[in-house]
């Protein structure tokens, strides 16, 4: 992967968490709510939450940047496709609490956890689905993002948030940071 796409990456990463007052274009989309089937994921993991992203000291792009630089994705036994996760788990309460981010891969199997990585299992339940607007990373996340939380004030998301697992998922429809659309998956009750 060249050093650009792992910049850009990494820099969604970060984009993900940090609001702006920007205003999103176009009329709110509604989610499409899916059931969701357990799977299980390996990768790298860090505390965190939004408070502390929003700040120089953020987490997320220095995960994304350690995922890149270091390989980690080739280095994870038994991935199901090249598809990268972005995870969103073990809320402490809600969106200003505490939570962990993950990134990494689905796995068919987690008996060999490789050294410094750990195996997450990502729930079954009910997921409300918002599809980002296609465009540069690091601008349709985030947009994304406010959207999901501008559904979740108004209780338009599909249903309150379970705050049990989120994720995005980084699809062959990613690989270009420039054109990019990232699919996010909101837990809910």
């Amino acid at each position: 992967m060249n050093r650009s796409r792992s910049t850009n990456l990494c820099l969604a990463g970060l984009s993900v968490l940090l609001v702006s007052s920007a205003v999103l274009l176009g009329s709110a989309m509604t989610p499409k709510i899916v059931d969701g089937k357990e799977f299980s994921v390996i990768g790298i993991e860090a505390r965190t939450n939004n408070s502390r992203e929003m700040t120089n000291d953020g987490v997320i792009p220095r995960q994304w940047g350690k995922f890149f630089a270091e390989g980690i994705l080739a280095k994870i036994p038994n991935k199901v496709d090249p598809t990268i996760y972005a995870v969103y788990t073990d809320y402490a309460s809600d969106r200003s609490g505490d939570y962990t981010f993950f990134v990494g891969a689905k796995v068919s199997d987690t008996s060999a956890v490789p050294a410094g990585m750990v195996a997450k299992k990502v729930p079954a339940g009910k997921f409300a689905v918002i599809a980002s607007a296609r465009g540069p990373v690091q601008n349709v996340v985030p947009q994304a993002w406010q959207q999901i939380w501008s559904l979740e004030d108004k209780s338009q998301l599909g249903g309150a948030r379970s705050y049990k697992a989120d994720f995005e998922l980084y699809d062959q429809r990613s690989r270009d940071p420039q054109d990019s659309q990232v699919d996010i998956y909101v837990g809910i009750k």
